[in-house]
């Protein structure tokens, strides 16, 4: 149950932190993310207001439709590739404000069988989330339901899509000193929150003083989840980071459509770290998952007809042309989105590669 005394509702996560540290000592830097992000009182996806040219930070669906509408014929396609079952589970991580899944279900009508096969859920935790994406989908002619895990979801055909999800799972992050050991937050001379060095840690990676090596454990979560509860499924992910694996401080916020220190106003910027897509390949196969690619968004989108389907939409709407090139821009740049993010697809090894990986 939160605190609820006068000086810890005063500074609020700020607060509540630094009185954790005091009582319980150095504070890893996932649990600190975790309680940046989720904390039930004041974490970050407790807001309504946090996605959007309105909020802190814009992802793919909102700067563009045919995003989610590409998407959306990639499931299809992977639909008739799985064997058209009779239904399919839809399943969004982290929908954010419920545009991609609406734009997904919107391109889904082209294929009549594949639309009435969808059965849609959706995992978020965020009430204030969950509202926001009940009303972009009310006129969608699906009935989502939601859950707190991918692990709740029945178990059966399934397509998951994971837009900038994985960034989100918190992290570890050891510091090399002669030996790897765990970075955390602790107080300073002034009673703040700083970073510091923690316990030895066991870890294989050889590394130069100072290095820092950045551990996913939500990462083997999810997989792991879907291995044991999803029959058949693939799984789309698009994120944002590097295709080879590597050392480095990755770990960042951002407010306003800018960036902060990690450290201020904690719960109030949205705390990401970049997700290593050959380190993520490499686990889900170990599980006896399939993984294929990664691909750059730019090369993703366009082998699923970007720039035929953007000219078709101009065509249509001459009004907004200008608006609509500006944004499958943005999505395909080659020194912005469309080589930072990554696409990945994993899938249960029964099934054939996914469309364009295969």
């Amino acid at each position: 149950m939160p605190r609820t005394d006068d000086s810890i509702v005063a500074t609020g996560l700020q607060g509540i932190l630094e009185e954790r540290i005091r009582r319980d000592g150095p504070m890893p830097v996932d649990a600190f993310m975790r309680a940046c992000l989720e904390d039930p009182a004041h974490g970050y996806w407790q807001r309504a207001h946090t996605i959007g040219r309105g909020g802190d930070f814009i992802t793919s669906p909102e700067i563009s439709q045919v995003f989610g509408e590409l998407v959306g014929l990639w499931c299809a396609v992977t639909w008739q590739r799985m064997g058209e079952p009779d239904t399919v589970n839809l399943v969004e991580l982290g929908p954010g404000l419920g545009t991609l899944m609406r734009d997904v279900l919107r391109a889904a009508r082209a294929v009549p069988a594949f639309a009435a096969a969808i059965r849609v859920h959706l995992v978020e935790t965020s009430p204030a989330l969950r509202t926001r994406q009940a009303q972009a989908l009310a006129g969608s002619g699906c009935q989502p339901a939601w859950h707190d895990s991918v692990g709740d979801v029945a178990s059966g055909p399934a397509i998951v899509i994971a837009n900038e999800f994985l960034d989100a799972l918190p992290i570890r992050q050891l510091v090399f000193d002669g030996g790897w050991r765990e970075r955390v937050l602790m107080l300073g001379a002034d009673g703040k929150l700083q970073f510091g060095v923690g316990d030895a840690v066991a870890c294989a990676l050889e590394g130069t003083q100072g290095a820092i090596a950045e551990m996913r454990p939500g990462e083997e979560v999810l997989l792991g989840a879907l291995a044991g509860r999803l029959q058949d499924f693939v799984a789309l992910l698009i994120d944002y980071g590097p295709a080879a694996s590597g050392l480095g401080d990755t770990l960042q916020a951002v407010r306003d459509h800018a960036y902060t220190n990690v450290l201020d106003s904690p719960g109030a910027a949205d705390l990401t770290a970049h997700v290593q897509f050959a380190a993520f390949g490499e686990k889900a196969r170990n599980l006896g998952l399939a993984a294929d690619g990664p691909l750059t968004q730019a090369e993703f989108l366009g082998c699923l007809g970007i720039a035929e389907r953007a000219a078709k939409l101009m065509a249509a709407n001459p009004a907004r042309a200008g608006e609509i090139e500006a944004g499958v821009h943005r999505l395909i740049s080659p020194t912005g989105m469309g080589s930072l993010f990554k696409v990945m697809a994993v899938r249960s090894s029964n099934l054939p590669p996914s469309v364009p990986f295969g």
